[in-house]
């Protein structure tokens, strides 16, 4: 694929429902019907509002900072069954990724061991990233690498407030509550995963849960997280016939073996790090500006070969496009612990 191929995946414009197709229509959001979601007001208590804003992961890491609050076993036992709710476990496995531009067959590889860790079973909603923006995340510098500070004047909605680019005065439409957001850059992607508690799925990670090519004597490598073939009623691509996204918790027939829904399709996603590929006259392909991973397809990717769970592309990772979102994951047992610490030591340093 060359490089203007990977660009013009997201030059498409939106489209209409097409007539007939399945599934609720989805309100066509301008000044007229756009209905913004209520302010949330913030409990006082500490422990109490990272549970209400959902910062599970920040609260269990953290947890030596609350063992002298009055509910802090129970708020504990109830975080991790939220937790084990929201993620699923991929196994340890290992992902086969193109070197290349061109991804054809036979084509240089480079294989990544993956060890097991937690993937979020659905991408981040408007409603989630809500809680994030009236917490004052786009305030927080600590979430933020301190060369992207300039940047963050520009991260605002419609209205130039802060939040993703198609809200409106800092709020999400109530009617996209539990779709996934769009109109984040992969920096604010990171920030919100880090304000979570929580981290960026890998690009290996990413493809080995969409692929599951876990270590067995049977060496399996499934094209999509339900099989081989493409199944339009299985995902929502081009092809589907919805033009718009859905909710995250819609096709649930195209899940993965462990019920990670809509890693194919309704909205691509970001992954963690670079966006690495040589060209085919052998040099690496490079850009202006930094450029970051993103996988699995949108409503509105129109070749079916770049909707599956080994596609690669990229995009620069301060665009906030219409067609971009992204999920969470999570390291397991003392791990979690251990990459806690070293980001807070990579902040002081």
């Amino acid at each position: 694929m060359g490089g203007d191929i990977v660009l013009q995946i997201f030059s498409r414009k939106e489209t209409v429902r097409k007539a007939g197709a399945k599934g609720p229509s989805l309100p066509i959001i301008d000044d007229q019907v756009f209905e913004p979601a209520e302010s949330l007001p913030l409990a006082p208590d500490p422990l109490s509002r990272c549970v209400q804003l959902e910062r599970f992961g920040h609260l269990l890491v953290n947890r030596h900072e609350w063992k002298d609050h009055p509910d802090f076993e129970q708020v504990c036992r109830s975080t991790s069954r939220r937790i084990d709710e929201m993620f699923a476990i991929v196994p340890e496995g290992f992902a086969s990724l193109a070197e290349m531009v061109n991804d054809e067959p036979g084509g240089p590889e480079v294989t990544v061991e993956t060890a097991p860790f937690l993937m979020a079973r659905h991408a981040i909603t408007h409603a989630r990233f809500q809680k994030f923006v009236d917490d004052g995340g786009y305030e927080m510098l600590e979430l933020w690498p301190s060369e992207i500070w300039p940047h963050l004047i520009d991260f605002k909605d419609l209205t130039d407030q802060p939040g993703p680019r198609f809200w409106r005065d800092g709020r999400h439409s109530k009617q996209l509550a539990d779709h996934p957001v769009v109109g984040v850059c992969y920096y604010e992607a990171a920030a919100y995963a880090q304000w979570a508690g929580f981290r960026l799925p890998t690009e290996a990670e990413w493809q080995m849960a969409a692929t599951w090519r876990i270590r067995s004597a049977a060496n399996v490598l499934r094209r999509y997280p339900w099989g081989d073939a493409l199944d339009t009623r299985r995902c929502n691509i081009w092809a589907s016939g919805n033009g718009h996204t859905y909710p995250v918790h819609a096709y649930p027939q195209g899940a993965s073996p462990n019920h990670v829904l809509q890693l194919i399709g309704n909205v691509w996603e970001w992954t963690a790090g670079d966006f690495n590929v040589a060209a085919d006259e052998g040099g690496m392909v490079v850009g202006d500006m930094r450029m970051s991973p993103i996988r699995g397809g949108a409503f509105d990717t129109y070749f079916p070969s770049q909707a599956t769970g080994s596609f690669r592309t990229g995009l620069v990772s301060l665009a906030r496009v219409h067609n971009v979102g992204f999920r969470c994951a999570w390291d397991i047992g003392d791990k979690a612990s251990q990459t806690a610490a070293a980001r807070k030591k990579e902040m002081v340093h």
